[in-house]
């Protein structure tokens, strides 16, 4: 998984898996998941991601594992 943030664009890639996507729907306004040829999905885009998301912390929780970064 990768985060991509734009701030150009004031946009957060998030890319789940590396496939190509097909098909792209907007869920909720400024939110679009992207979709492979199998109908999973591969990657959420999040506009205006800096009033959404908290960019300066990042928090990954899985089983066995626990990483927590703050960006200074």
């Amino acid at each position: 998984m990768k985060l991509n943030y734009f701030p150009e664009t004031d946009s957060l890639y998030i890319d789940l898996i590396d496939r190509a996507s097909v098909e792209s729907r907007e869920v909720s306004a400024g939110v679009v998941l992207d979709y492979d040829a199998e109908g999973r999905i591969v990657g959420i885009d999040i506009d205006h991601a800096s009033q959404t998301v908290d960019l300066l912390r990042l928090e990954l929780q899985a089983p066995h594992m626990a990483v927590e970064r703050t960006v200074a």
